[in-house]
């Protein structure tokens, strides 16, 4: 069974940097391709960033250049360092394993991020 287990948020002032990070069982992580996303109340869940045949990285517009998204095969865990934080990054934010490039598993309960001073 797939679980994704994500950690690593809290408070961080305008201009801080965060890194969160998902812990993943049930699967052959090294395999897959993972992404983060992240969703403020009222709005839709939306991808943040992927990392895909272990290298390759994609970015939503808004975090090109100031979020880096990495793996830890052996660990089985996603990374996401978070720089330069703006307010609008606030949102609760989420991994997932893609198929296709769209979320396969459940979601976790995901970790607050607020960027507030």
């Amino acid at each position: 069974q797939v679980q994704l287990v994500e950690s690593g948020g809290g408070l961080v002032q305008p201009g801080g940097s965060l890194r969160l990070t998902c812990t993943a069982s049930g699967f052959q992580f090294s395999l897959y391709n993972m992404a983060w996303y992240r969703q403020v109340p009222g709005k839709a869940r939306e991808f943040v960033a992927g990392i895909y045949a272990g290298t390759k990285t994609k970015y939503t517009d808004s975090v090109q250049g100031r979020f880096t998204i990495s793996r830890d095969n052996a660990k089985r865990m996603l990374f996401l360092q978070m720089n330069s934080l703006k307010p609008e990054a606030t949102a609760v934010y989420y991994c997932n394993v893609l198929r296709n490039g769209a979320p396969l598993a459940s979601w976790g309960q995901g970790t607050q991020v607020t960027v507030s001073s």
